[in-house]
């Protein structure tokens, strides 16, 4: 039902988003630039270090950023350096699901209730009847990676790259230090692909499952990168700088409902009920948020809070969002 509720609200929102006039664009620089300036030296929170290499990443960088769904960027801070996806990765992996079997199969086979528990919980695959929960955990993450179609682990790595590729506009690389880090202390998340094959709820080799799902969390972006990736879902599923196609616009309301009932880990109802935007964060630092019809709001900073949302980076975008007055439910001023 929340669902339903939050792809109806989704697409009104994206519906009146046509009609709304280009004013605010000439603000947007300068919002940025003050976000940027508020936080960059907030000095709380420490780097993921259960991925031993993300713990050497540099703790002061941060970067910000708008891309509008025609495309337009505005920045401020760090943009060219490349950190790893992590769990930002995960919707777009879902919406390749989406794309090749529609949003039916991601309620049916992996579901798409939050949790409220950390991403990473193994006790929600015994809680929960549906196991994998939502795509947006790792356990429904991992059974997503095994859904896509393929034939082969080559394939099916390829499927997922060309896609995260096709979002971000250019081709991404994967980190392989990241990728070997990962890989080498990935025992918790081994365990929830076994669970999930034991429960009938992966759909292909576990280990072969979670190799690519490392790869994809292991793939580089920057803040750039992900601004434009927002944007491409903001813009209906279509790149707004190379315009293809990368997701039926039809697909897109379940994907932002997914994203914003589940996109901040254990924190999802703390941040909508601040921020009002989908969004989906990553153990590396990154947030990506959706303005649907308008623009993305994209952050990179690598010190992250108990939940493992960046500090810097949550508090741009609620001051983004709030100075604009874009929330999803209507406007949301600053506190």
């Amino acid at each position: 039902m929340m669902t339903k509720v939050l792809v109806a609200g989704l697409a009104l929102v994206l519906a009146a988003a046509q009609a709304v006039g280009k004013s605010q664009q000439t603000d947007y620089q300068a919002v940025v630039d003050a976000a940027y300036a508020q936080f960059k030296d907030v000095d709380e929170g420490a780097n993921a270090d259960y991925i031993p290499i993300l713990a050497t990443v540099p703790s002061d960088m941060f970067g910000v950023v708008i891309v509008t769904r025609q495309g337009e960027v505005f920045s401020a801070g760090e943009m060219d350096y490349e950190f790893s996806i992590q769990s930002v990765s995960k919707p777009f992996t879902a919406s390749l699901v989406m794309a090749q079997q529609g949003p039916a199969a991601v309620r049916t086979k992996i579901g798409v209730e939050p949790t409220g528990l950390p991403f990473n919980s193994k006790m929600a695959l015994e809680l929960y009847s549906a196991r994998s929960v939502n795509p947006l955990v790792n356990a429904g993450a991992i059974a997503a990676v095994s859904l896509v179609e393929a034939d082969s682990e080559a394939n099916r790595w390829e499927q997922i790259h060309g896609n995260l590729s096709a979002y971000a506009g250019r081709e991404l690389s994967v980190l392989e230090e990241v990728y070997t880090s990962e890989y080498e202390e990935s025992w918790s998340n081994r365990a929830i692909a076994n669970l999930l094959y034991n429960y009938g709820r992966l759909y292909s080799d576990p280990e072969e499952t979670l190799r690519v799902y490392t790869r994809q969390c292991s793939t580089g972006i920057n803040t750039l990168d992900l601004g434009m990736m927002g944007a491409t879902l903001a813009n209906q599923g279509v790149n707004p700088v190379t315009g293809k196609r990368v997701l039926d616009a039809a697909h897109v309301p379940e994907l932002l409902a997914i994203m914003a009932t589940a996109g901040f880990y254990d924190e999802s109802g703390e941040w909508m009920y601040s921020a009002g935007l989908p969004a989906k964060t990553g153990v590396g630092g990154g947030i990506v948020a959706v303005v649907p019809g308008r623009f993305a709001i994209a952050t990179f900073s690598p010190p992250l809070n108990e939940a493992g949302n960046s500090i810097r980076g949550m508090r741009a975008i609620r001051h983004i969002a709030g100075e604009l007055g874009v929330g999803l439910y209507g406007a949301n001023p600053s506190e």
